[in-house]
């Protein structure tokens, strides 16, 4: 059926002609949302199309009175689209714009479109993709369906194609041999432009990037190779832009129980164990532990007061060279104890695994630089597994998996998809940029680390192969550590609500689309996602509890809540503090210039400053750690959900109860974090971030 036809020297609309001809046509209502956004607005003729079950409409040209400003920059704008019968239930959607002689071709991001029908029923489609050409674009009602669902055939196609085009633009890559895939992308411009910074976060993130840098150099201190002689010069480093945290550190380092407070509310909580029984190859005896016999470690360890720290997961990786010198690295093992007044005290420290003369066990009562070396070894090894096995691996490279197969398995119109999309915001970006600029050949981690190079890919790939599932589920993380009653465990305490607040809210969406577990099963598209991360995640690796499929709606429920909680709070909890614990360079060295000690009594001050980095590793460090734990200011926190993928009263109503008990929360935390000297803010829903995105 043709949209027009000529009469006389006029061209008259089917619509026009219905009016002649005495039949009344039927109004579709259209509202047009163009996303608030910089860039967002086009200049080209824009036009629809409505697709339902019982025909289409004409292709419509969105022409209104306001002219281009209808498409601006957060624009609203209202058209109607007239059709001779109604088209029944829409199911889809079809735009495209058309570029305008005097304007060529331009971008515009439509948020979404609003039809109200003749018979009064609203439809909402969520876009939220750039337009970049001048091809049809089809997109679906908002009314989630999953594959087995979606009956018209229309609708089928519509999903089919859009996987099609989906697993053409998000590509598989291997990075590194026994690394987990990553998306393959040459460059910035060849990622596709939905999962791009925006123009404030790319414009923040360089200006933050090199600001660090250029206030070093001005400084004289970036490409400073020489040693520190005092501590004091270190203060003076990036003296503008301390925090309070940082401040605390660098005044209290020194000290026992502020060193075993940061194994619990540090950077890196995820290592400490209940010690049950000490290891073979960890010799300690009471006489060297309680040396006025008021305590003996087997009692202690029945009343579950010792904890273990092992960092055998690094023992014996090559280290690197940097300014021309050999870098060390070891693999300590720490026991702490728990007393009576609740603090975790280090009672002792093996720098390395294997016990021998050559490798002293020491100890509080030991001289003043033996124990405080033997503590900066511990701190340095902790920067190494956690930036490499915690932060990176356990959140940064899984989270990109999980971004990657739902955007390759999943259309918009299924309910995972809806759920997820908001998690998996600048991931992509952040993670390529980490590629490039931190563990690449001439990345920052791999420069001025002791683990940069060959021994940061041994470290990433011993720490793949021991991934648990239960490892990344925090309560039977906790549990299986031997947490649960251990005192003043904040990150735990928060992880712990945060966990039930996201699990709830996940359970309640995932069962009103999931009404059994046969609807699991027979969700291909959810199939098809989960095969793919234990594919390209895990490498088709046996990693204990990994799932392979999915086969409960609790199964998924869990999944699903992990995959939330791993992007959001747990990244927070290992990310946010980066600069507060390591921008005092000696409580967290990047790397260490000579070898441990061997022998008790021979550390002197002189010795422990020639053990800390050169100048130029110090301040390359501080400021790559400065730079990750900024906030952006189009920073989303976790349950806002900016974009409106929901049509369904019920899971909107949903999200909103999920953000009430957020608030709670958040609330509960900051009155508690008032008595506290070191408050713990990094689990507060209002200062973690929906994703993966810094």
């Amino acid at each position: 059926m043709k949209a027009a036809v000529l009469q006389g020297n006029f061209v008259v609309s089917l619509a026009e002609m219905d009016c002649l001809f005495g039949s009344k046509m039927l109004d579709y209502e259209v509202t047009v949302f163009t996303a608030n956004s910089p860039f967002a607005a086009t200049f080209n003729n824009v036009f629809i199309k409505l697709v339902g079950t019982s025909g289409e409409s004409e292709r419509k040209w969105l022409l209104s009175l306001r002219g281009a400003s209808a498409f601006a920059r957060g624009a609203v704008a209202s058209f109607t689209v007239s059709c001779p019968t109604s088209l029944g239930k829409l199911v889809l959607i079809e735009l495209d714009k058309q570029p305008l002689v005097v304007f060529p071709e331009d971008s515009w991001f439509p948020a979404k479109v609003k039809v109200k029908s003749p018979e009064g029923v609203a439809y909402n489609f969520p876009i939220y993709r750039w337009i970049s050409d001048s091809k049809v674009h089809h997109f679906r009602e908002g009314t989630a369906l999953k594959g087995f669902e979606d009956n018209h055939h229309l609708g089928r196609y519509s999903r089919e194609k859009e996987i099609k085009q989906r697993q053409k633009d998000y590509c598989w890559d291997v990075y590194a041999e026994g690394f987990p895939h990553c998306i393959k992308a040459d460059d910035l411009a060849s990622l596709p432009a939905e999962v791009r910074f925006s123009f404030a976060k790319q414009t923040e993130f360089l200006f933050n990037s090199g600001t660090g840098l250029v206030e070093l150099k001005l400084k004289g201190l970036a490409d400073n190779k020489m040693g520190w002689t005092n501590l004091d010069d270190i203060s003076r480093v990036f003296c503008c832009k301390q925090t309070h945290i940082s401040d605390y550190v660098q005044e209290h380092w020194k000290e026992d129980a502020f060193f075993g407070y940061q194994f619990l509310n540090g950077l890196n909580p995820m290592l400490i164990r209940r010690c049950d029984i000490l290891p073979d190859n960890f010799p300690v005896t009471d006489a060297m532990v309680f040396p006025d016999c008021r305590c003996c470690l087997v009692e202690e360890m029945k009343k579950g007061n010792i904890f273990l720290c092992d960092y055998k997961q690094i023992d014996g990786v090559k280290t690197n060279i940097i300014n021309g010198k050999k870098q060390f690295l070891v693999a300590p093992l720490v026991l702490l104890h728990k007393t009576p007044d609740d603090k975790l005290m280090p009672i002792a420290i093996q720098l390395k695994q294997k016990p021998a003369e050559d490798n002293p066990i020491f100890l509080p009562s030991d001289s003043e630089y033996d124990w405080l070396l033997a503590k900066i070894f511990v701190r340095s090894a902790d920067f190494n597994e956690h930036q490499l096995n915690v932060h990176l691996l356990r959140t940064h490279l899984l989270a990109e998996v999980f971004a990657v197969s739902l955007l390759r398995n999943m259309p918009m119109v299924h309910p995972l998809y809806k759920l997820l999309i908001p998690h998996t915001r600048y991931n992509l970006q952040i993670n390529f940029l980490a590629r490039k600029t931190l563990i690449s050949e001439e990345g920052v981690f791999t420069k001025f680390t002791s683990s940069g190079g060959e021994g940061m890919s041994t470290i990433l790939r011993r720490a793949l192969f021991s991934v648990t599932y239960s490892s990344l589920c925090m309560p039977e993380d906790i549990a299986e550590r031997g947490l649960k009653d251990m005192p003043n465990f904040y990150y735990r305490d928060d992880g712990l609500r945060l966990w039930d607040i996201i699990n709830r809210f996940v359970r309640g969406v995932l069962s009103y689309y999931y009404k059994n577990d046969l609807d699991v099963q027979q969700d291909s598209e959810l199939q098809n996602w989960i095969l793919d991360i234990f594919e390209h995640g895990f490498l088709s690796h046996p990693c204990p509890g990994i799932p392979q499929k999915l086969a409960t709606v609790d199964e998924l429920i869990k999944f699903v809540t992990m995959v939330i909680f791993t992007g959001s709070a747990q990244h927070a909890a290992v990310n946010s503090g980066q600069f507060d614990y390591g921008g005092w360079m000696p409580n967290m060295a990047t790397s260490l210039q000579l070898p441990p000690p061997t022998k008790k009594g021979e550390a002197t001050e002189e010795t422990m400053l020639k053990t800390l980095p050169d100048v130029n590793i110090t301040v390359q460090g501080m400021a790559t750690l400065w730079l990750l734990s900024q906030q952006s200011s189009d920073f989303v926190p976790l349950g806002q959900y900016p974009e409106d993928h929901f049509s369904e009263e019920t899971p909107r109503q949903m999200i909103k109860n999920f953000q009430k008990e957020l608030q709670v929360l958040s609330a509960a935390i900051k009155e508690r974090n008032k008595d506290l000297k070191v408050p713990y803010t990094y689990m507060d829903p209002e200062e973690i971030e929906n994703s993966v995105a810094i």
